[in-house]
């Protein structure tokens, strides 16, 4: 009998890519070891992600990328890059509607299958530290508020990771050797939590 192989597509910006960690280290390739360790078969993570993407290039990418038609997992985390460069959360808030629609066409109109994830707050990173780290709190706190509404009305899951990302404040070891992205640490708890989420579809 030939065993069924699941797939999962990840969509993001260099949080999801894992910057200034090693491949097998970030979220994605993370949550794949963890499943296939649980004795589940997938296929390695197809990561459609860039450092510096904001959620329009995202978008951009993907309406010039062939994908498959559907893949069994789909996550999506984005809105860092807006925020930085002072996007408008309305703006956001177009693009990641666009994004999560996508990504729900792509698990096979499954929203349940669809997992996003809230944008990390850089402000407590030792790169921000001559930078108003309130104003950067407010608003990452404001494009997730947009990224829980658009998955709570879309009926996807939502998982929170900025509180967890905020903890690097006092743990160092949150953190990569650039001072700016998250470390394997980090990734790992990101990992587990959507790991958990998509061991519990499995086994409805």
């Amino acid at each position: 009998m030939t065993k069924h192989y699941f797939t999962c597509l990840t969509l993001g910006d260099s949080y999801t890519i894992g910057e200034s960690v090693a491949l097998h280290e970030s979220f994605p390739y993370q949550m794949i070891q963890t499943l296939r360790n649980d004795g589940l078969h997938f296929h390695a993570p197809e990561v459609i992600a860039k450092t510096g993407w904001t959620s329009f290039e995202l978008a951009e990418h993907l309406l010039h990328t062939k994908l498959n038609e559907q893949y069994d997992f789909v996550t999506l985390l984005v809105g860092v890059n807006n925020q930085y460069r002072g996007t408008p959360v309305k703006e956001f808030a177009e693009d990641f509607n666009f994004l999560l629609r996508k990504a729900i066409h792509l698990s096979g109109e499954k929203p349940d299958h669809v997992i996003v994830l809230s944008i990390p707050d850089w402000g407590v990173t030792p790169f921000a530290k001559e930078r108003n780290s309130q104003k950067i709190a407010d608003e990452i706190d404001a494009f997730n508020k947009v990224c829980e509404s658009a998955a709570k009305e879309l009926d996807t899951h939502y998982i929170n990771i900025t509180e967890d990302s905020r903890k690097a404040k006092d743990d160092p070891e949150l953190l990569a050797p650039d001072g700016l992205h998250y470390s394997e640490k980090a990734h790992a708890i990101w990992a587990e939590k959507a790991t958990d989420i998509i061991k519990q579809l499995i086994r409805k």
